[in-house]
Protein backbone atom coordinates (compact mmCIF):
# COMPACT_ATOMS: atom_id res chain seq x y z
CA UNK A 1 0.00 0.00 0.00
CA UNK A 2 1.10 3.57 -0.65
CA UNK A 3 0.11 6.48 1.59
CA UNK A 4 0.54 9.82 -0.20
CA UNK A 5 0.81 12.88 2.05
CA UNK A 6 -0.27 16.04 0.25
CA UNK A 7 -0.50 19.64 1.33
CA UNK A 8 1.22 22.97 1.09
CA UNK A 9 4.98 23.26 1.42
CA UNK A 10 6.01 23.36 5.04
CA UNK A 11 2.81 21.78 6.41
CA UNK A 12 4.71 18.84 7.92
CA UNK A 13 4.44 16.14 5.26
CA UNK A 14 8.06 15.04 5.52
CA UNK A 15 8.30 15.16 9.32
CA UNK A 16 5.03 13.29 9.77
CA UNK A 17 5.76 10.98 6.83
CA UNK A 18 9.04 9.73 8.26
CA UNK A 19 7.42 8.94 11.59
CA UNK A 20 4.39 7.30 9.95
CA UNK A 21 6.61 5.10 7.78
CA UNK A 22 8.54 3.90 10.86
CA UNK A 23 5.31 3.20 12.69
CA UNK A 24 3.85 1.21 9.79
CA UNK A 25 7.10 -0.55 8.86
CA UNK A 26 6.95 1.03 5.38
CA UNK A 27 9.68 2.70 3.37
CA UNK A 28 9.62 6.50 3.20
CA UNK A 29 10.02 8.59 0.07
CA UNK A 30 10.16 12.37 -0.28
CA UNK A 31 9.58 13.23 -3.94
CA UNK A 32 11.67 16.42 -3.79
CA UNK A 33 14.63 14.60 -2.22
CA UNK A 34 14.46 11.80 -4.76
CA UNK A 35 14.30 14.25 -7.67
CA UNK A 36 17.28 16.18 -6.30
CA UNK A 37 19.31 12.95 -6.15
CA UNK A 38 18.17 11.88 -9.62
CA UNK A 39 18.88 15.28 -11.19
CA UNK A 40 22.04 16.06 -9.21
CA UNK A 41 20.67 19.51 -8.34
CA UNK A 42 18.44 21.04 -5.71
CA UNK A 43 14.85 22.04 -6.42
CA UNK A 44 15.74 25.76 -6.54
CA UNK A 45 18.39 25.17 -9.19
CA UNK A 46 16.10 22.94 -11.24
CA UNK A 47 13.41 25.65 -11.17
CA UNK A 48 15.95 28.37 -12.02
CA UNK A 49 17.86 26.63 -14.81
CA UNK A 50 15.39 24.15 -16.31
CA UNK A 51 12.06 25.76 -15.41
CA UNK A 52 8.96 24.75 -13.51
CA UNK A 53 7.51 22.66 -16.34
CA UNK A 54 10.66 20.51 -16.44
CA UNK A 55 10.47 20.06 -12.68
CA UNK A 56 6.77 19.10 -12.80
CA UNK A 57 7.52 16.48 -15.45
CA UNK A 58 10.32 15.12 -13.25
CA UNK A 59 7.83 14.96 -10.35
CA UNK A 60 5.39 12.98 -12.49
CA UNK A 61 8.15 10.60 -13.51
CA UNK A 62 9.10 10.11 -9.85
CA UNK A 63 5.45 9.52 -8.94
CA UNK A 64 5.21 6.82 -11.60
CA UNK A 65 8.46 5.20 -10.36
CA UNK A 66 7.16 5.07 -6.79
CA UNK A 67 3.82 3.60 -7.85
CA UNK A 68 5.48 1.03 -10.11
CA UNK A 69 7.83 -0.09 -7.31
CA UNK A 70 5.06 -2.09 -5.66
CA UNK A 71 6.59 -1.23 -2.29
CA UNK A 72 4.70 -0.33 0.86
CA UNK A 73 5.49 3.38 1.05
CA UNK A 74 4.68 6.61 2.79
CA UNK A 75 5.30 9.34 0.22
CA UNK A 76 5.75 13.01 1.06
CA UNK A 77 4.81 14.83 -2.13
CA UNK A 78 6.06 18.24 -3.16
CA UNK A 79 3.46 20.95 -2.50
CA UNK A 80 2.80 21.48 -6.22
CA UNK A 81 2.76 17.83 -7.31
CA UNK A 82 -1.00 17.31 -6.70
CA UNK A 83 -1.82 20.40 -8.77
CA UNK A 84 -0.08 19.40 -11.99
CA UNK A 85 -1.82 17.39 -14.71
CA UNK A 86 -3.86 14.49 -13.29
CA UNK A 87 -1.48 13.68 -10.43
CA UNK A 88 -4.21 13.70 -7.75
CA UNK A 89 -6.33 11.31 -9.81
CA UNK A 90 -3.29 9.09 -10.28
CA UNK A 91 -2.44 9.07 -6.56
CA UNK A 92 -6.07 8.45 -5.56
CA UNK A 93 -6.08 5.43 -7.86
CA UNK A 94 -2.81 4.05 -6.53
CA UNK A 95 -3.10 4.47 -2.76
CA UNK A 96 -4.50 6.48 0.11
CA UNK A 97 -4.14 10.26 -0.22
CA UNK A 98 -3.99 12.26 3.00
CA UNK A 99 -4.22 16.07 2.94
CA UNK A 100 -2.57 17.81 5.89
CA UNK A 101 -4.28 21.20 6.00
CA UNK A 102 -2.72 24.09 7.92
CA UNK A 103 -3.21 27.84 7.62
CA UNK A 104 -0.63 30.14 6.01
CA UNK A 105 0.11 31.63 9.42
CA UNK A 106 0.72 28.19 10.95
CA UNK A 107 3.02 27.16 8.12
CA UNK A 108 4.95 30.46 8.23
CA UNK A 109 5.54 29.93 11.95
CA UNK A 110 6.87 26.39 11.27
CA UNK A 111 9.36 27.45 8.56
CA UNK A 112 12.96 27.97 9.55
CA UNK A 113 15.08 30.47 7.59
CA UNK A 114 16.59 27.49 5.72
CA UNK A 115 13.09 26.14 5.04
CA UNK A 116 12.17 29.45 3.43
CA UNK A 117 15.41 29.69 1.47
CA UNK A 118 15.18 26.18 -0.03
CA UNK A 119 11.69 26.83 -1.44
CA UNK A 120 12.05 28.84 -4.67
CA UNK A 121 8.68 30.58 -4.45
CA UNK A 122 9.30 31.83 -0.90
CA UNK A 123 12.77 33.33 -1.33
CA UNK A 124 13.08 37.02 -0.54
CA UNK A 125 9.61 37.46 0.99
CA UNK A 126 9.26 39.27 4.32
CA UNK A 127 6.86 37.83 6.92
CA UNK A 128 3.82 39.77 5.70
CA UNK A 129 4.52 39.01 2.02
CA UNK A 130 5.09 35.36 2.89
CA UNK A 131 1.69 34.91 4.54
CA UNK A 132 -0.07 36.86 1.76
CA UNK A 133 1.62 34.81 -0.97
CA UNK A 134 0.94 31.51 0.75
CA UNK A 135 -2.72 32.41 1.41
CA UNK A 136 -3.31 33.19 -2.28
CA UNK A 137 -1.35 30.17 -3.48
CA UNK A 138 -3.04 27.81 -1.03
CA UNK A 139 -6.48 28.99 -2.18
CA UNK A 140 -5.53 28.12 -5.77
CA UNK A 141 -4.35 24.65 -4.73
CA UNK A 142 -7.23 23.82 -2.37
CA UNK A 143 -9.45 22.27 -5.09
CA UNK A 144 -6.67 19.77 -5.84
CA UNK A 145 -5.68 19.02 -2.26
CA UNK A 146 -9.37 18.70 -1.40
CA UNK A 147 -9.61 15.64 -3.67
CA UNK A 148 -7.64 13.62 -1.11
CA UNK A 149 -9.42 10.63 0.42
CA UNK A 150 -8.66 11.92 3.91
CA UNK A 151 -8.29 15.53 5.10
CA UNK A 152 -6.70 16.34 8.43
CA UNK A 153 -6.93 19.71 10.15
CA UNK A 154 -3.27 19.97 11.05
CA UNK A 155 -3.83 23.26 12.86
CA UNK A 156 -6.08 21.62 15.42
CA UNK A 157 -3.92 18.54 16.01
CA UNK A 158 -0.37 17.86 17.13
CA UNK A 159 1.90 15.77 14.93
CA UNK A 160 1.40 12.87 17.37
CA UNK A 161 -2.38 13.18 17.05
CA UNK A 162 -2.08 13.27 13.26
CA UNK A 163 -0.03 10.06 13.34
CA UNK A 164 -2.63 8.36 15.53
CA UNK A 165 -5.47 9.54 13.30
CA UNK A 166 -3.85 8.27 10.08
CA UNK A 167 -2.89 4.97 11.72
CA UNK A 168 -6.48 4.42 12.91
CA UNK A 169 -7.89 5.25 9.45
CA UNK A 170 -5.51 2.74 7.86
CA UNK A 171 -6.59 0.05 10.34
CA UNK A 172 -10.26 0.77 9.51
CA UNK A 173 -9.53 0.71 5.79
CA UNK A 174 -7.55 -2.52 5.93
CA UNK A 175 -9.96 -4.28 8.29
Amino acid sequence: MIVFLVGYMGCGKTTIGRRLARRLGYDFADTDDRIEKQEGADVCDIFHYAGEEYFRKAERGMLEQLIASGDDLVVSTGGGLPVWADNMVRMNGAGLTVYIRRSAEQIAARLSPHGRWKRPKLRGLDDRELVEFMSRNMAEREPFYGQAALTIDGGAMSDDEILEFITEKLKERNG
